[in-house]
This record gives structure tokens, C-alpha cells and sequence, in this order.
């Protein structure tokens, strides 16, 4: 273990609000150990090595960040030997550093000779629960015996709520980059495509403008099937694409519409209602509005709709992994109690609006949007290709 003597740096995101809420959740110290909490703890960084797998021999890559409430001196990144090279190129902030674990249980032993060495092995340590292997918890466990080791999953999610300037530049950037790509996909291919070959597209055009491909969820006319496959895009009919890309560790994740073809008054008429709930929904937002409002008029329009039935809107968080804080509703695919619903909303946090219509005859269609509140009204990014888009002909 390497116990640095130098002067701490000023670490890259709010600790006094992580203080803060870890002194809400009656915590000492937090384990950070996702790749995501870890990566905005160091801002933004995240190891080149294991960016796409974790598994090395019979273990697997488990780096620990360390915070001791209120003593950024006491903190420390645990990791990778080949992580040094990235200590050399000043990439941590942390005044203690540790490269020589290479098993859940090595990265563990290390964490609790740490805390040992500075006086924090007792107490209540938060850690992700969900994030930490059983054998890393168990090594914990027996080598803090005085310590209570309780799951800070949530304090450590609340800290991520509200984006900075440079995060939310960074989210408009992205969602901007992935919409882009849609719509030279969109323009690009027509009827006799196949699903696989929109969604290569679509990687491309992502990848050339420098963002990761994470996924394409598409649709192709009434069929409900999102996965990639030989489906052949038929005349008249529509398609959907629902992306994310990822760009300096946030994700764009937005929806937009196609059609091999031009649409008839049925399928305007039809995006134009989903238009009009998404509209709805971004009428209240702005900082101090209470989290639940967005629901209020959607769920209203929705309920007067002959296609109440195949209608679903939700709104969740967005930032570096989807469904983050805030968390608005308890009713969407991803279960979480809706923590903000009754609470206000707060500048900076950034939302992603969507509108699904499983229609029988005429097929699936989405929008779906990223909106960040401001202190009085918001921010849409990457607003545009909203209607229907269809292949260009000279």
C-alpha cells in the first residue's frame, strides 16, 4: 500500500454534498466500486483495460474508490497494477493509491489494510451492494469485524442527481451525435433493408462521430420484436429507432421515426398526438416544480386516447447510466420507488420524456426526448427529426 503524504487534491464532483448525504444516511465511510460511481468520482475516468470486460483469470477486475466522510486526506483508489502508468499521467486525485490486486479478494484485503491504516475500520461503511462480489463483501466483513457494512447504494445515486455545467454539455452533445446519426440512417435506407443493416448503419454513423455504440432498440412495422435481425423493412411501412450512444461516459439515448415512404393523415395524425403528450409533459418543468407534475396532463391526454390501452408514457433521469436520479414514477419497467415524485424538481437535473403508441394496423411508434430542467423552464437537447423521416430522392 502506498500512504502519499501530499497535499489532496480538489476532488471533481461536490463532496460537500456527499458529506452531506452521507451524514443523512449515518455513514462514515463509502466503497465506491461500480464503474460508474467510480468513474464520476474521478472525473470521468475510467481504465482502458477493462472498459469491456471485467473477468482476468479465475476473478475479475474490482477497482475500490474510498471516501472517508469529511477527510478527503483519508481517501484512496484501489486498483490495477497497470494502473499506475495512469497515476503518471496524473489522472487520480486521491492522495492514496494502491496497484498490486488482482482478485475481488486481493482489491478487498487491500480496502481493509487501508482503513486499518487510518483509524476507519469501525463505523458504518456504505458500499454498492449491488456492485460488490460475494467474496470482496465476506473479505470485507472479516477484516473490519468491528465495522457495520450497510448498502449506500442510494445516497451514493443521489449524489449524481443534479448535473453540473460541463455534464450537461457533455449530455447535449451526445443526445445531438446520436440523433444526428438517425437521421442520415433515416435518409440513407428505405424499403428492402434489413432490420441488421439499419442498425450497422447506425453504429457507424455513431462511431464516426465519436461517440460508443451501446445499443439499437428497432422496430419495423407492427411487429414488437426490438432485437436485431433479417426483417426487411416493407414499403409504406414504419420503423423506429431508439439508441444509445455514448459520449465522454453519458449516455444519448433518444427515439425517432421513420418511413419507407411518405406518411398518410392516419400516421401524421398519429406521431402528432404522441408529439402532443410529449409536449405536455415538458409544459411544467423548471426548477421547485414537484417531480410528479410531468405525469399530470400526459396521463390525462392518454386516458381520452381510443388507444388508451397501447399507450405508455414515462419520464426518468439520465446522466451516465439511464435511470438515474430523479427517479419520477414507481410504474415503469425499471422498479424503484418514485423518490422525487412529491419533491421538487432542481436545475440541472436531466430528463428523458418518451411516448410509446403499440398501434394494431399501423405499428409501433416512439419519441422519445432529453430535457433538462432549469431554474425557469428547460433545456431540450438534440430537439429536432421529430416528424416522420424518410429517405431522401432527387
Amino acid at each position: 500500500m502506498i500512504h502519499s503524504t501530499e497535499t489532496v487534491k480538489t476532488p471533481p464532483f461536490d463532496h460537500v454534498r456527499l458529506d452531506r448525504l452521507m451524514e443523512e444516511a449515518d455513514l462514515d465511510v463509502v466503497l465506491l466500486t461500480s464503474k460508474h460511481s467510480i468513474q464520476y468520482a474521478l472525473g470521468g475516468y475510467r481504465y482502458f483495460f477493462y472498459n469491456f470486460m471485467d473477468a482476468h483469470g479465475l476473478s475479475r477486475y474490482l477497482p475500490f474508490l474510498v471516501y472517508v466522510r469529511g477527510d478527503l486526506q483519508k481517501s484512496a483508489y484501489i486498483a490495477s497494477p497497470m494502473e499506475r502508468f495512469e497515476k503518471e499521467l496524473g489522472k487520480f486525485w486521491v492522495p492514496t493509491t494502491h496497484f498490486s490486486s488482482m482478485t475481488t479478494i486481493q482489491y478487498a484485503a487491500s480496502v481493509v489494510e487501508h482503513l486499518k491504516h487510518v483509524d476507519q475500520s469501525r463505523g458504518r461503511i456504505g458500499v454498492e451492494i449491488g456492485f460488490l462480489p460475494a467474496d470482496a463483501y465476506l473479505t470485507l466483513v472479516k477484516g473490519m469485524s468491528e465495522a457495520k457494512i450497510v448498502d449506500a447504494t442510494f445516497p451514493i445515486e443521489l449524489l449524481r442527481t443534479v448535473k453540473s455545467p460541463e455534464e450537461v454539455g457533455i449530455l447535449r452533445t451526445a443526445s445531438e451525435k446520436v440523433v444526428d446519426s438517425m437521421l442520415a440512417v433515416f435518409s440513407a435506407f428505405g424499403s428492402g433493408a434489413t432490420k441488421n443493416e439499419v442498425i450497422a448503419a447506425l453504429r457507424k454513423e455513431e462511431q464516426d462521430r465519436g461517440l460508443v455504440f451501446e445499443y439499437c432498440l428497432c422496430n419495423i412495422g407492427t411487429d414488437l420484436n426490438r432485437a436485431p435481425s433479417d426483417q426487411v423493412w416493407g414499403d409504406g411501412e414504419v420503423l423506429c429507432l431508439d439508441s444509445g450512444g455514448n459520449y465522454k461516459g453519458y449516455i444519448g439515448d433518444l427515439a425517432r421515426m421513420g418511413i419507407a415512404g411518405k406518411p398518410d393523415a392516419e400516421l401524421e395524425d398519429l406521431l402528432g398526438f404522441i408529439e402532443e403528450v410529449q409536449q405536455a409533459a415538458r409544459k411544467p418543468i423548471c426548477a421547485a416544480t414537484r417531480g410528479g407534475d410531468i405525469f399530470i396532463e400526459p396521463e390525462l391526454l392518454i386516458a381520452g386516447s381510443e388507444y388508451r390501452d397501447r399507450l405508455e408514457f414515462v419520464a426518468h433521469g439520465m446522466g451516465i447510466v439511464s435511470h438515474e436520479g430523479p427517479w419520477l414514477t414507481d410504474k415503469c419497467s425499471v422498479p424503484y420507488a418514485a423518490y422525487h415524485a412529491e419533491r421538487p424538481l432542481e436545475a440541472g437535473m436531466v430528463l428523458s420524456i418518451e411516448t410509446t403508441l403499440h398501434h394494431p394496423t399501423r405499428g409501433f411508434m416512439k419519441l422519445e426526448d432529453t430535457v433538462v430542467v432549469r431554474q425557469e423552464g428547460y433545456e431540450a437537447v438534440g430537439d429536432y427529426g421529430r416528424g416522420w423521416n424518410c429517405r431522401k430522392t432527387s
